[in-house]
């Protein structure tokens, strides 16, 4: 299965509910936006070595606390690398790896569509405020145009009541409310998914729910 998490605009935390998606459902993410990645890389190839045709996709596949397959941070490797590629990297880890998560690029980019265009499933990450709907319903119709099923709705870094009824009933989806907490927003950068670090908090189970979603999808 491949899982697309996009969302309508950037800053919402879609990398982070990305990283820890991925954790709960032990599966690959693929840090799939090329000019401003996001996820942890460390020696060897990276997404842009892969669509550049310089790497396997599965060489570039990295171990850790959650299984990255990292994407470079140069302008140089974004400008080289073949977007048109990615479909067939993202097949190539399924089949090594099973389940796969990418991380799409922020907003309604055009690079978007071709993760989207791929995906057995996408989550779409949104800010808890009811002004964040419009964003999220021009996400929602690119993925529905591209035939990638909306498996949920992450509202992130929930601090209040969330507008859990008005999003459900206008994106058509089951909404996770994911709460806002330090250990989830450091997550990516110490590489300890809040599923890991904290099992029992209420982050974690928001995340393992939003796995369930994805996986009865």
């Amino acid at each position: 299965m491949i899982v697309a998490v996009a969302s309508g605009k950037g800053g919402v935390g879609k990398s982070t509910v990305a990283y820890n998606l991925a954790a709960a459902l032990s599966a690959v993410v693929v840090d799939g936006d090329l000019g401003m990645a996001n996820l942890p890389v460390d020696r060897g190839p990276t997404l842009h070595d892969v669509l550049a045709g310089r790497a396997a996709a599965c060489e570039a596949v990295q171990p850790g606390p959650v299984t990255v397959l990292p994407c470079g941070r140069s302008l140089a490797g974004a400008r080289a690398a073949d977007v048109s590629q990615l479909s067939d990297a993202l097949a190539a880890v399924e089949r090594e790896h099973g389940t796969v998560v990418i991380d799409c690029p922020a907003g309604l980019r055009a690079d978007v569509g071709v993760p989207l265009s791929v995906a057995d499933a996408a989550v779409l990450v949104a800010a808890p405020e009811p002004f964040a709907l419009a964003d999220a319903l021009r996400t929602r119709e690119l993925a529905r145009e591209l035939d990638a099923p909306l498996a949920a709705v992450a509202l992130n870094r929930v601090v209040d009541d969330p507008p859990t009824p008005t999003v459900r009933s206008t994106l058509g989806a089951p909404v996770e409310a994911v709460p806002a907490d330090p250990r989830l927003g450091r997550s990516i950068e110490a590489e300890a998914p809040i599923v890991d670090v904290a099992p029992r908090s209420e982050p974690a189970a928001a995340v393992a729910s939003l796995g369930g979603q994805v996986e009865q999808e």
